[in-house]
């Protein structure tokens, strides 16, 4: 299964990399395809791809619109249970489909396994963790924006490379916490994750102008990288 999503061309020429953005829980994939707009200066060649999560949000008003060409509402895995082996396993069951949906673009774009990183905000920024530190070939990078890695004692087997990641957090998050990200860069170090952080003091569940700049910057170094 291929995941519908939303996508930006490059602003210069034919695509040399690809960018996969990763929507929060409730939202869709129009939600960050914006991100196109803001990191194209510092990525011209760069494609954008923005999937829509594979379920419905099942947190959502029972009259909210169906699922159709412009989603309303999905979630990556559900979170009415977040029991830490719960949550895993949803995001175990959707990885393969962003997986795919990559696998896919890439393709069609007519580039290499290994030209995309992968950006996600809040629960995104879970799959992209999750996904990515088990994707072979491993991605260039990855950006983790008010998200956290989910828990499972398999990790160290589970991960397949060491993708440089970049993790963005807003200290006074009061929907993912703080404690998380410190959590997620703690187990980064003990797998051997090169990684940089950037803790926004004052910030709450959002990404801010310095966040958005770290970003970019990141995206820029990883790439440059042959």
């Amino acid at each position: 299964m291929i995941l519908d999503s939303v996508r930006a061309a490059p602003a210069q020429g034919p695509a040399q990399q690809l960018v996969v953005l990763c929507h929060g829980v409730g939202a869709d994939g129009y939600d960050l395809i914006d991100l196109a707009t803001t990191w194209r200066a510092a990525l011209p060649h760069a494609a954008f791809i923005a999937p829509h999560a594979p379920d419905p949000y099942d947190a959502a008003p029972y009259d909210a619109a169906p699922y159709d060409a412009a989603p309303l509402g999905r979630q990556w895995f559900s979170l009415a249970d977040r029991t830490p082996a719960v949550l895993y396993a949803g995001a175990q069951r959707t990885a393969p489909l962003l997986d795919a949906t990559i696998d896919a673009e890439l393709a069609r774009l007519g580039l290499g396994a290994a030209d995309v990183a992968l950006m996600g905000f809040s629960q995104g920024a879970m799959m992209v963790l999750h996904a990515g530190l088990r994707r072979h070939p491993v991605p260039r990078g990855l950006l983790a924006y008010s998200g956290a890695l989910l828990y499972t004692p398999a990790l160290q087997q589970e991960c397949v490379g060491h993708p440089p990641a970049l993790l963005v957090h807003g200290e006074a998050d009061p929907v993912v916490p703080f404690d998380r990200a410190l959590l997620t860069e703690s187990a980064l170090v003990q797998l051997g994750i090169p990684h940089q952080v950037l803790w926004r003091p004052g910030l709450e569940h959002a990404i801010d102008d310095a966040g958005l700049s770290a970003g970019a910057l990141f995206l820029q170094r990883i790439f440059a990288t042959a």
